[in-house]
This record gives C-alpha cells, structure tokens and sequence, in this order.
C-alpha cells in the first residue's frame, strides 16, 4: 500500500515514515510539538499532519532551530500565522554570501600548485581551517569553498612564504574577520532588523520583509570592509616603505589651531591678487607650498652631504 493512501498510522509506521524513531516521536509529544493522536482502543493513531509535523520539525532541526524556538514557531502557525516568511529567512541568512562558486581540484593538481612536493601536514592543516573539505569515496580530490583563497595561499606560497605561516596567518585573520562580522551583524540588528524581529516568532510579513532587507544589504558588509582595508593598506604600505627608505615623511600636523598675526601690507596684497573671500585659502595654500620646498632642499642637501662624505679619501 502506497503512503499517499494510508491515511492512518501505528507509532511505528509514523517513525518508519517520517524517519524519526518511536522515542523521539513521544518525547516530542511530551513537549507539544506533536498534536495527540487519536486513541481507538487500546491503541494510538496517527494521520497525515502527524507526518506533516514531524518533516517540519526536521526541517527546522536542520536549519539550526532549537526544539524550544521549534515549538514557537509551530504554536503561531497553529495560531493561524505562516511559516514561510520565517523560512525564507532562514533561507536568505544560510544562503551563501557571495557570487563565488565553489570548485573540485586533485590531490597530483594541488601538489603541483604549492611547488611539487606532496605536504600531508599542510593538507591535513588546510582542511582543519576549512580551506580545502573532503570528497566522501574520493581519496584523491577536494572540494574548494574558495578558489580565490587557495589562490591567494598558492600565491603566497610562490613568493617565498612558508606554509606554516600561510596557514597560521589565516587562523590570526579569520578570528579578526569574525569579530568585524558580529560587530556588523550587531549594528545591523540594532538599526535595522529591530523593529521586524523584535516580537517572537515575528509575523510573517516582517519575517519576508527582513529576508529581502538581508539580500539588498548583504553586499554592504563586503563593500565597507574593502573601502578601509584599501585605506588602511595604502596608509600603512607607504609609512612601511618610507621607514625601510629612509625616508622622512611630512611634518607631523599640530592638532591645535594658533593665530598667526602677518603684516596688514601682505594681507592687502593678498587680497588684490586673490580676492577677500579667497584670501584663507591662498596662505595656506602658499604656506604647504612653502614647507614643502623646504623639506626637499633638506633631503637634497643631506643627499649631497652625504655623497661628499663618501667622495672623502
């Protein structure tokens, strides 16, 4: 008999079913997440939203929901109020988070990109991190979540970098890259997401309302942390390279603001030349000009004193 036509089951049948044991299907009645089946006698009988139930709570069991928030959210369906706002939700949250796919690649075609030689360790290190995950019956290949990491890492690698420090250098990363995520995630919840997830379960208007604000702001995250570590690589980068050059850097900017008191003639003549409303910004103009050709006679003149120096017998 096919399960579309039975309409009714024995305990056993509804584990057999629905893939949930006998056990599990009582403590969740202890707990009222199943209805109470219909007693005939000496036995039990279950029907068809029994079964029903019992794929819903995997579902959600599977999603990462708690049996406790399990039971809320099947209380307000019960109440008349939907679940698929709620789990398009969830959907959109454990959906990935970026336009990279992921990809296969060999144990020959991994040696062959970090110099040759096979490192058992440092696969062993990199599936640990996540960078690389085992294919079930598959020896031989690896599934990549992030080609562009591997790349990065090969990359690395190229350049003269030990694996032992690739892999250490990620684990120091990630536990930063976390933190700016839950931070993100907490400002987000605060100004944003509050006002739709604040009632629990949240209707499912909001719960659709806050799936789609998580699509068209899921970028943002990526986006901001781009912009300043482009600004932070670029500031660092060049005080990095001006230490190693030698090279001194623009005098430090006094954060307090002085009065400069200069002759009522030069005022007079600055405003003849530029005009009044203009006349602020031509000095200061006129005094960056100023130091700055004063800092490279400096470096021209301890160039020159130094070649003499060496020129010396």
């Amino acid at each position: 008999m096919s399960e579309q036509s039975v309409a009714e089951y024995r305990i056993e049948d509804l584990a057999h079913h629905s893939g949930a044991t006998v056990r599990t299907i009582r403590a969740y009645q202890d707990r009222g997440l199943l209805p109470k089946p219909e007693r005939r006698g000496r036995a039990n009988v279950y029907g068809s939203t029994h079964l029903a139930r019992l794929r819903q709570i995997a579902d959600l069991l599977d999603r990462g929901y708690t049996l406790a928030s399990i039971k809320e959210l099947l209380e307000a369906w019960d109440a008349g109020r939907g679940l698929g706002g709620v789990l398009g939700l969830v959907a959109e949250v454990q959906g990935p988070w970026t336009d990279e796919e992921a990809a296969r690649i060999t144990r020959a075609e991994l040696d062959r990109k970090f110099g040759g030689k096979p490192d058992d360790a440092a696969v062993t290190e990199a599936v640990d991190l996540g960078v690389l995950e085992r294919v079930p019956g598959h020896d031989d290949e690896f599934l990549v979540p992030s080609p562009q990491e591997l790349t990065v890492a090969a990359e690395l690698y190229a350049a003269g970098v030990p694996l032992l420090a690739i892999s250490g250098h990620l684990r120091e990363l990630r536990g930063q890259v976390e933190h700016i995520a839950s931070r993100f995630l907490e400002f987000m919840a605060e100004h944003v997401f509050a006002r739709y997830l604040g009632h629990r379960p949240p209707t499912d208007a909001d719960a659709a309302e806050a799936a789609s604000l998580v699509r068209r702001l899921r970028p943002l995250a990526q986006q901001t942390v781009d912009a300043e570590l482009a600004r932070a690589m670029r500031t660092f980068a060049t005080r990095h390279l001006q230490e190693h050059l030698g090279v001194q850097g623009p005098p430090p900017v006094d954060s307090e603001s002085r009065s400069v008191t200069l002759p009522p003639e030069t005022i007079r003549a600055v405003h003849r030349l530029v005009g009044l409303e203009n006349a602020a910004a031509f000095i200061a103009a006129a005094t960056e000009r100023e130091v700055q050709a004063r800092t490279l006679d400096a470096l021209t003149s301890n160039n020159c004193d130094s070649r003499q120096f060496d020129q010396r017998p």
